[in-house]
């Protein structure tokens, strides 16, 4: 088992681990419940972990989790006007999918 990465908040570190499993990555949180220790600890020892289960495929969610932090930035017009920014794929306002090409 091996530590991949400290988690800004247990929402991101939860979404996080979500993704990794979907990809095959046996991946757990640790830490999840040291919230509530902030101010008795130092604040950076009460954030989640994302730890792997099996050394092997540590490369494969060093991999994975970069592309999920770093996704590609875009902006496209949609069919009914509204301009889209940023890793959406989706019309916030009509439910559009991004054109392809």
């Amino acid at each position: 088992m091996r530590r991949l990465v400290q988690a800004p908040n247990l929402a991101i570190a939860t979404l996080w681990v979500h993704v990794l499993r979907e990809d095959g990555v046996e991946a757990s949180i640790q830490r999840e419940y040291l919230g509530a220790a902030a101010g008795q600890l130092p604040p950076d020892q009460c954030l989640p972990e994302i730890w792997v289960e099996d050394d092997e495929q540590y490369a494969l969610a060093e991999r994975l989790l970069h592309e999920l932090r770093h996704r590609p930035q875009r902006r496209w017009h949609c069919v009914c006007g509204e301009l889209v920014e940023g890793g959406f794929e989706q019309c916030w306002h009509c439910g559009a999918m991004m054109p392809v090409g």
